[in-house]
């Protein structure tokens, strides 16, 4: 099995849920992770990645990490101080007018969001709220492509994205689509060597469907129009990743795979959880268990069974708990505080 992962976290993308898979493989291996200083959940986003943001690295005596996988806004060079040069880069993509539908309900309170009272009314004249200028604009366009390190209100000439693609082509192993994820986590596991129950997952960090809202198809024609360079990305990733499940796995053993996962999946939330799936945050009883609320979304999460054995407890426990309680656990377990 691959131990030594670099994940660029993109936001709004199923990312959370595969920050879990990355935690439990971490925690249960003994692996160690690029934290941030200080804790906390992101490497100083959305500044470019360096070295130094890392808790424990020191240019003079540099340690190589196994996982890094917190927020950041990618930087290769930087990026490969932290981890060993045989790390594996993968990230996940999400559809751009999916994405962009989230963005507006998670960050409203942004500068561009916070004054428009419905992405249809943003769309109408973006430039009345956004200024690229802005601190947090980078949420209101072109999120993916900000993430990766590329300037979201770059031209979008053919010249430029072929390089932006090829760009990313040559810092990635491995580029994962949200809308079919269990396909990805199929692949992932390929890529990784890793077993089955390594890629299974509950889905984290997602909304209340009350929260979201239909399209209509002028609007999801204006998201792509505004966000054109992440609209290139997705489309060309989306094309690749089929290629490479034809090439290295094909369609039929892709079939059988993710029947398996799935499988596994309802298995375990019959064996974890209290009723079939998950819940709106004032239902989830354990507080420990309750992801942060951001925004106008309503983040759901999950109850566990009463009465587990120990060993069960600890395995289905690991598999709900949200990205920040659980990023802040392994913090602790890495850096455990020495008495005074």
């Amino acid at each position: 099995p691959k131990t030594d992962i670099v994940f660029l976290k993109v936001h709004k993308s199923a990312s959370s849920t595969v920050m879990n898979i990355l935690f439990r493989f971490g925690e249960t291996h003994n692996l160690t992770f690029a934290f941030p200083i200080g804790g906390g959940n992101q490497l100083f986003y959305p500044r470019p990645f360096l070295a130094k943001f890392v808790r424990g690295f020191s240019p003079r005596n540099p340690q190589h990490f196994n996982i890094l996988c917190h927020h950041m806004r990618f930087l290769q060079a930087e990026v490969q101080k932290v981890v060993s040069s045989s790390a594996v880069y993968f990230s996940i993509l999400r559809n751009p007018v999916q994405l962009m539908e989230s963005s507006f309900t998670y960050y409203k309170g942004t500068s561009a969001f916070s004054r428009a009272h419905s992405l249809e009314e943003f769309l109408s004249q973006p430039y009345h709220y956004y200024n690229p200028t802005d601190g947090d604009s980078h949420y209101a366009r072109n999120l993916m492509t900000f993430d990766f390190g590329f300037n979201p209100d770059g031209d979008v000439s053919t010249e430029r994205v072929q390089l932006m693609l090829k760009a990313i082509e040559a810092s990635f192993d491995l580029l994962l689509i949200s809308e079919y994820f269990d396909e990805s986590m199929v692949l992932l596991k390929e890529v990784l060597c890793w077993d089955l129950d390594s890629v299974v997952s509950f889905p984290l960090n997602s909304r209340d469907s009350s929260t979201k809202s239909p399209l209509s198809d002028t609007i999801m024609k204006k998201i792509k129009e505004w966000n054109r360079l992440d609209w290139e990305i997705y489309a060309h990733f989306n094309r690749t990743f089929w290629e490479r499940i034809d090439r290295d796995i094909g369609r039929e053993r892709m079939q059988q795979e993710v029947k398996a996962l799935r499988a596994r999946q309802a298995e375990l939330a019959r064996t974890c959880l209290q009723g079939t799936g998950s819940v709106a945050p004032k239902d989830i009883k354990d507080s420990s268990l309750r992801p942060l609320q951001h925004g106008s979304a309503k983040i759901l999460g999950y109850n566990l069974k009463q009465g587990l054995d120990k060993e069960t407890e600890l395995m289905c426990r690991r598999l709900v708990t949200p990205e920040l309680q659980y990023s802040s656990a392994l913090y602790k377990k890495q850096f455990p505080q020495k008495p005074p």
